[in-house]
């Protein structure tokens, strides 16, 4: 379960009981800074909490905060800010950033549109994006914690956004978040003053399905529910116990790949994990897969292996050796010298969450720029510098 689904479930048991809790949401950052606009903190009124806005800088001013809305029931937005020499006792940061949060009262009479609207993106698979006002100079037609949720199905809603032409350009900020597939932040001019919103793009937890039921897939299906993905395990032989091996699973098939497979787009996205440890079922599931053009699949091994698995499928008159460079990552895994089932499991895991990210999965201490900016077309860098040598375990070579 990650982060997102805590704070959700969270909230959805306080309000079961009718009370309160408060909102804080990081909604704009500049310079170095622990978390991301997005990152969340579930307070409520007797100090419970679910989320994290910082590595433990900001929180305890963040429950000062959450108390003085929930006594107050208006919005507030704090800026903390730790580039200049004199800091606060209560929330020296280390990272010398600044970072813009927003603490909202939420209600159990309905008062949290946005964080429904959220889960029932995560329930359905589905992408869409919240807009949300954190700054309005004068009386801009929207007032701070105003919102706007906008869903792939084209489903529109607002609440506290009074002027129809701020409403018409947050809705164009919204659909190009969802056109380009990343969040952003915006400052939009009115007759009354500026205002700024953090336009947040909601995804779904990656869907991982593992082909192999074998021990050392019980670790990968391990690690990728502990950060709260989907999981599907896929078996054409299966062997007795593989409900109970998989229990955290949300799927467990007892199928061939293409059964398997079937209720997938054919318009790529897919990420699979290929280790039934025998030739010619890897050959099926590959097979199988080829065709939907995933966007990336480990397959375990090594590359001789994999190369005679290639043009295996090559003589089939399959097209391997274009589009299926850039997703196919085999021998499978990041390079940190694995050796155990847990070890290979979280090597994979890892790099499927840099593929993911658009990382390449190398040491942060050497990394050029920001740590939490993408690596635009890190496959495509990777893959040419390691064929000429010039790129070792996803870093430059010495």
């Amino acid at each position: 379960m990650n982060e997102m689904q805590r704070i959700i479930q969270c909230w959805a048991r306080l309000r079961g009981l009718g009370e309160q809790a408060a909102l804080a949401t990081v909604v704009a950052v500049e310079g170095s800074t622990y978390r991301r606009p997005g990152a969340r903190m579930l307070v409520s009124a007797d100090g419970e909490s679910a989320g994290a806005i910082s590595g433990g800088c900001l929180e305890r001013d963040v429950f000062r905060q959450a108390a003085r809305v929930l006594h107050s029931g208006e919005p507030t937005v704090v800026v903390y800010d730790s580039t200049g020499e004199d800091l606060a006792e209560g929330y020296s940061l280390g990272c010398n950033g600044v970072v813009v949060v927003l603490v909202e009262p939420l209600a159990p009479d309905g008062s949290s549109a946005m964080l429904d609207f959220v889960a029932d993106c995560l329930r359905r698979r589905r992408r869409g994006v919240v807009a949300t006002v954190f700054a309005a100079q004068g009386a801009g037609g929207a007032r701070i914690g105003a919102r706007l949720t906008l869903g792939d199905d084209g489903s529109l809603s607002t609440c506290g956004i009074d002027d129809a032409a701020l409403r018409a350009r947050l809705e164009d900020s919204a659909r190009t978040a969802l056109r380009d597939g990343r969040s952003t932040r915006v400052r939009l001019p009115t007759p009354a003053g500026q205002v700024e919103a953090f336009i947040e793009l909601v995804t779904p937890p990656p869907a991982l399905t593992i082909f192999g039921a074998g021990h050392d897939a019980v670790p990968v299906a391990q690690f990728a529910k502990a950060l709260g993905w989907q999981v599907s395990v896929v078996s054409r032989n299966a062997g007795h116990g593989i409900q109970g091996r998989f229990v955290g699973a949300d799927r467990v098939l007892v199928a061939d790949a293409e059964t398997a497979l079937g209720g997938l787009p054919e318009d790529g996205g897919a990420i699979a994990v290929v280790m039934t440890h025998n030739y010619f079922e890897d050959l099926r599931v590959l097979r199988a897969l080829i065709p939907r053009r995933p966007r990336y699949v480990a397959l375990l091994g090594p590359k001789r292996r994999t190369d005679r698995l290639l043009a295996a499928l090559e003589d089939e008159g399959l097209d391997v050796r274009g589009e299926v460079a850039g997703w196919l990552h085999g021998p499978a895994g990041l390079d940190i010298g694995a050796d155990t089932p847990e070890e290979i499991a979280l090597a994979i895991v890892a790099e499927i969450r840099a593929v993911i990210a658009g990382c390449t999965g190398g040491f942060a201490r050497v990394r050029r720029g920001p740590l939490h900016a993408r690596h635009e077309g890190a496959e495509t860098v990777v893959a040419a510098g390691v064929e000429r040598g010039e790129i070792v375990c996803g870093l430059p070579a010495p």
